[in-house]
C-alpha cells in the first residue's frame, strides 16, 4: 500500500441526479420488464399514463448520451458490503432484527433500482451464511451480482481482493464503513464511500424517481425476489 493513496484519497464523483440521468433511467425502466417489476415491487404500481409519459420522454425528450466516456479508464465497477450496508442504514436494521431474509431483499431490491438509473456494474457481496465448503455463490438478480462467500471467506477479503483486481483496468467504488477496509481499499486505487454517503445517495435517486411519479416514496417491505 502506498501512503501517499491514503493521504490524498482520489475525490468522490458528482451524483447530482441531472434531469437527463433520470430521463434516461425512465427509457430504460420503460423497456425492460423485469425492472419494472422489481421497481414496481419496491416502489408501487406505475399508472397507465405515467407508463404513457415515460414512453413519450422516451421518443421525443431523452437525449442520446454523448459517446465520450464518462469514466476516465474501462467499466464503473460499485462493490458493496451488504450486511454493513443493512446494519448502517437504520430501516434496514430495524428489518433485520425480525427478519434478516426481509432486510438482504430489501436491499438487493433496491440495489436493483439503483443500478437501473447509474447503469454500473454493483456487486454485491454478504458473508457466507448458508454456503458450507469450498466454494462462494454467485446470482444474478437482475441487474446486479450478488455473491456469498465460500466458508470462511469474509466480504471484506472477497471485496479488497476484487477492488485490488478491477483496479487495474476499471473505476472502482466500494461502499463500507469498515475502517479498516476502507484504508486497503484506498491503498489499491480504487474509491471508496461510506454507508451514510451511499444511503444519501441512493435516498436522492429513489426521491427523484419518486418525484417523476408523482408519488410518495415508499420504503420496500421485504418481500423476496422471484
Amino acid at each position: 500500500m502506498h501512503l501517499g493513496s491514503c493521504l490524498n484519497p482520489p475525490k468522490q464523483e458528482d451524483f447530482t441526479v441531472t434531469s437527463e440521468r433520470l430521463d434516461s433511467f425512465k427509457s430504460r425502466l420503460y423497456d425492460d420488464k423485469e425492472l419494472m417489476e422489481i421497481f414496481e415491487r419496491t416502489y408501487g404500481k406505475i399508472k397507465r399514463d405515467d407508463r404513457t409519459k415515460m414512453r413519450r420522454d422516451k421518443l421525443t425528450e431523452y437525449k442520446k448520451p454523448s459517446s465520450k466516456p464518462i469514466i476516465p479508464m474501462g467499466e464503473e465497477y460499485l462493490l458493496v458490503d451488504g450486511y454493513n450496508i443493512i446494519f448502517s442504514w437504520e430501516d434496514l436494521k430495524k428489518l433485520a432484527e425480525d427478519n434478516l431474509d426481509a432486510a438482504r431483499s430489501a436491499l438487493i431490491n433496491r440495489l436493483c433500482s439503483y443500478q437501473g438509473f447509474k447503469g454500473c456494474h454493483l456487486i454485491l457481496v454478504f458473508d457466507a451464511y448458508r454456503v458450507k465448503g469450498e466454494h462462494r455463490e454467485i446470482e444474478q438478480h437482475h441487474n446486479i451480482t450478488v455473491v456469498y462467500t465460500k466458508e470462511a471467506e469474509t466480504a471484506d477479503t472477497y471485496i479488497e481482493k476484487t477492488a485490488h483486481d478491477l483496479s487495474k483496468d476499471h473505476r472502482v467504488r466500494v461502499a463500507t464503513s469498515d475502517n479498516q477496509e476502507q484504508i486497503i481499499i484506498l491503498g489499491n486505487g480504487a474509491l471508496r464511500v461510506s454507508a451514510s454517503e451511499f444511503e444519501l445517495e441512493v435516498e436522492a435517486i429513489e426521491k427523484a424517481i419518486s418525484s417523476f411519479l408523482d408519488k410518495p416514496q415508499k420504503r420496500f417491505t421485504g418481500i423476496d425476489i422471484k
